[in-house]
C-alpha cells in the first residue's frame, strides 16, 4: 500500500520506529517497524539544517483503519533531522479490490470439520488397503507446529536436523527430505546414471518397476530389466548374475544399477542374500539402490539396526508416511557428492520446497512415537493370516511384517463379494482385493469383524452347495489381485 506525502509538518511525534536499514545520501529508502507494521520510508535530504522531505511510504501487514504517526531520523553524516507528520490512513479500501478480495477468499474448513476428521479416523481403523492413508494426530501436529520456519531451498534448521539424524541413522554421509518415495527412487536413478545407454536390473513386482509411471525410462532414458524371482520370493545372485549386461557391445545396454526392494510385498529380504548381490556388484562395479519405503518394518521384525540394513547399498530411499503415520515425506541417502547432486535434480524435477519445518517435525513425531508401534502392526497382521487359515482361505503370500495376500476361491467367495459386504455393515469395512494391509491405526476390532464377515460369507457357501478347495497355484503368481465386478450379476441363491 503506498502513501504519498507532502513536506513534513505538525501532529504529535511518535519515537517507536526502529530503522533496520542503513541511510545513504539523497533519495533513501529506510525501513522501520512500529508495532506489526513495517514501515518503508523513502526520504530526500537537502544538507539544511530542517530540510527533510517525506516522498513515499509503504506500510506491510497495516491493522485496518490504523493511523501510524512517524518521527523520522536521516543519518547523512550524522546529522538528524526531526519531522511530526500526521499521516492519512494507510489503506482505503476501493470496490474494484474489495470484489477481488472476495473472489479471492475461501474458507475449507467445514461447519463440522471436527466431527469429520474424527469419523475420518475412524474409517481408517477399518481400512485395508493402504498404510498411506493414516492420518496425522493431534499430538503429531502439536509437535510439528513448533519447528522452525526456515525455505528448504535455502537453509530450514528443523528439516536439516532431521536428514542430519537420518543420515547418522543409516550410517550414509548425508540425506535429502523429498516429498514421496517416488521421488527418492527416481532421484536416486538419476543421481547414479550419467551418460546413457544405461540399464537397471529389479525385480519384477518392486514398486520402481510397476508403480512409478515409467520414470527410469521417462526421466533417466534407463531401460529397466525386471526379473522373477525363481523362489517365488526374493531375487537371489542366482537370478541377477545371468542378466548382467558387461563390455562394450553396441546393441546392448550395460547394467549400471541393481535396484532391490525390501520389504516387497510386506516380504523380508534376507541380508544374507542382499549382502551376497552386493559383493557382486562390487566386484563389477556397478551400484546399489535400495527402495526401504518400508525398511522401518525389516528392522523391527528382525531387531537389525537401519544402518546395517542400508550398508550394502550405495544410495537408500527411506519413506516416512506409510508404516510411520507421518502425512508426507521421503529422505534419499548417499554419499555427500551424490546428495548433492540429488538436490540439484529435486529442483529440475520440481521437487525443491520451501517451508518444510512442520514435515520435519511430523517425521520427528514419527520416528520417535509410531516406530515402536510396529511390532504390534505385526502381531496383528499375523492375527489376520491364522483367522483366514482357519476359515480354509488360501494365502498367497504370509504375514511377514504389515501385508497378508489371500485367495477367497477356495472357499467359493469372489473378492467382490467380500467387498461389497464389507461396505454394507453397519460400521464398515474398505478393501480393494488380495491385499491386506494392517497399519499402526488398524483397529484390532476391525480385524475380528473381517474375519467374521469371511467365516459368514463360507456358511453361505456351503449351504449353497460349494466345498472349499486347495489354491491352484502356478508357481509365481501375481499376488496382488484387485477386485473385479462380473457383468451379470449371480444369482441370489449363492447368498
Amino acid at each position: 500500500m503506498l502513501c504519498e506525502l507532502g513536506r513534513p509538518g505538525g501532529g504529535p511525534r511518535i519515537d517507536e520506529l526502529k530503522r533496520t536499514s542503513v541511510c545513504k545520501r539523497s533519495p533513501d529508502v529506510q525501513t522501520y517497524f512500529h508495532d506489526s507494521h513495517m514501515v518503508r520510508i523513502s526520504i530526500t535530504t537537502s544538507f539544511r539544517p530542517r530540510g527533510v522531505i517525506i516522498t513515499r511510504l509503504e506500510s506491510f501487514l497495516p491493522k485496518p483503519g490504523t493511523r501510524i504517526l512517524s518521527s523520522v531520523r536521516a543519518c547523512n553524516h550524522n546529522r538528524h533531522f526531526s519531522s511530526r507528520i500526521p499521516l492519512p490512513p494507510l489503506f482505503k479500501m476501493d470496490s474494484k479490490l474489495a470484489s477481488i478480495i472476495e473472489q479471492v477468499k475461501v474458507d475449507i474448513i467445514t461447519p463440522t470439520q471436527q466431527y469429520d476428521n474424527a469419523r475420518q479416523l475412524e474409517e481408517v481403523s477399518r481400512t485395508f488397503i493402504s498404510d498411506t492413508i493414516t492420518v496425522p494426530t493431534k499430538e503429531m501436529f502439536a509437535y510439528a507446529v513448533q519447528t522452525s520456519l526456515g525455505d528448504d531451498v535455502y537453509n530450514e534448521p528443523s528439516t536439516i536436523a532431521l536428514e542430519a539424524h537420518i543420515a547418522k541413522l543409516t550410517g550414509k554421509e548425508a540425506a535429502l527430505f523429498v516429498s514421496s518415495g517416488t521421488m527418492g527412487n527416481q532421484l536416486a536413478i538419476r543421481t547414479h546414471l550419467q551418460q546413457p545407454p544405461n540399464s537397471i536390473i529389479c525385480d519384477v513386482r518392486a514398486h520402481i518397476n510397476k508403480y512409478e509411471a515409467g520414470g527410469a525410462a521417462i526421466h533417466s532414458g534407463a531401460l529397466q530389466n525386471a526379473l522373477t524371482p525363481k523362489n517365488g520370493h526374493h531375487l537371489t545372485l542366482k537370478d541377477i548374475e545371468p542378466h548382467v549386461v558387461f563390455g562394450t557391445d553396441v546393441h546392448s545396454a550395460p547394467t549400471r544399477i541393481i535396484c532391490l526392494e525390501n520389504t516387497l510385498n510386506g516380504t523380508i529380504m534376507p541380508q544374507s542374500d542382499i549382502i551376497e548381490i552386493a559383493d557382486f556388484a562390487l566386484k563389477n562395479d556397478i551400484l546399489m539402490h535400495l527402495d526401504g519405503a518400508r525398511l522401518w518394518h525389516v528392522a523391527a521384525e528382525t531387531r537389525t539396526p537401519i544402518d546395517e540394513l542400508c550398508a550394502p547399498f550405495d544410495s537408500v530411499s527411506l519413506c516416512f508416511s506409510k508404516g510411520l503415520g507421518a502425512p508426507v515425506g521421503t529422505c534419499l541417502v548417499g554419499p555427500k557428492p551424490f546428495i548433492q547432486k540429488a538436490r540439484w535434480f529435486r529442483k529440475i524435477f520440481g521437487g525443491g520446497m520451501r517451508q518444510t519445518g512442520v514435515l520435519a517435525g511430523s517425521v520427528a513425531y514419527a520416528l520417535t512415537h509410531n516406530f515402536p508401534l510396529l511390532p504390534r502392526v505385526h502381531a496383528l497382521a499375523k492375527r489376520l493370516q491364522a483367522g483366514l487359515e482357519g476359515l480354509q482361505v488360501g494365502i498367497l503370500s504370509p504375514a511377514e511384517t504389515c501385508m497378508v495376500f489371500y485367495d477367497p476361491s477356495t472357499i467359493g467367495v469372489e473378492y467382490w463379494e467380500i467387498i461389497d459386504r464389507a461396505a454394507a455393515l453397519p460400521n464398515p469395512i474398505s478393501l480393494t482385493g488380495s491385499r491386506l494391509v494392517v497399519h499402526i491405526q488398524t483397529s484390532p476390532k476391525a480385524v475380528e469383524d473381517f474375519l467374521l464377515l469371511i467365516r459368514t460369507l463360507k456358511e453361505e457357501k456351503v449351504q449353497a452347495g460349494i466345498v472349499p478347495s486347495p489354491i491352484n497355484s502356478d508357481g509365481m503368481r501375481n499376488v496382488y489381485v484387485r477386485a473385479t465386478r462380473p457383468s451379470h450379476p449371480p444369482d441370489d441363491s449363492t447368498h
